[in-house]
């Protein structure tokens, strides 16, 4: 008996299509997946890092307002345009000559004050909410009738920014504890 081999070319094909499925393989078990998480500690870091200057405007604004803000375009327009923000950010410490720039730059190494207002990843903009509190005293005679109720509303001693695509939180709406309080810290 005599076996009749096969011709070479079934031999190469068969050979290039077992490379191609090895490529295809590592591409979408290892490539892949790793391009994903490189993508997705980015938009982390990036995130955060944006948040962190909201945070530093927040102060800003308090330092100046006396209370808090949830308007991010006042806000903004507040980073570009007021002198006390310049100050801040070009000032240094006369005792240890350290710079008093309370904003950290972006992931590519320049701060935008357009870009901060909206996570990167979705490029939806950051929830941010202030609180609203409201206090009722009453005053009473000797005779222990109610002369007065007086009422005080008190808006924007806490605030809180939220990453809408879940990176994480700045603030608390309930306590002073957790008022300047990252939630990654």
């Amino acid at each position: 008996m005599s076996y009749k081999s096969e011709p070479w070319y079934i031999h190469a094909v068969l050979y290039a299509i077992i490379v191609v499925l090895v490529y295809v393989l590592i591409k979408v078990a290892y490539l892949d997946p790793n391009e994903v998480l490189e993508k997705e500690k980015y938009y982390k870091q990036e995130s955060r890092l944006r948040m962190s200057n909201l945070r530093a405007a927040e102060k800003l604004w308090e330092a100046k307002y006396g209370k808090f803000t949830d308007n991010l375009n006042d806000l903004i327009n507040f980073l570009k345009t007021d002198p006390s923000v310049k100050n801040a950010i070009e000032s240094y410490d006369t005792v240890t000559g350290r710079s008093t720039n309370p904003f950290v730059k972006l992931s590519d190494g320049n701060l935008v004050w357009d870009t901060i207002a909206h996570s990167p990843k979705s490029g939806k903009p950051y929830i941010v909410q202030v609180d609203t509190s409201i206090s009722a005293d009453t005053i009473i005679d000797r005779r222990g009738r109610i002369i007065k109720i007086d009422t005080i509303k008190t808006i924007g001693q806490r605030y809180f920014i939220q990453c809408p695509d879940g990176y994480g939180t700045i603030g608390d709406l309930r306590s002073d504890a957790l008022k300047n309080t990252a939630s990654w810290e």
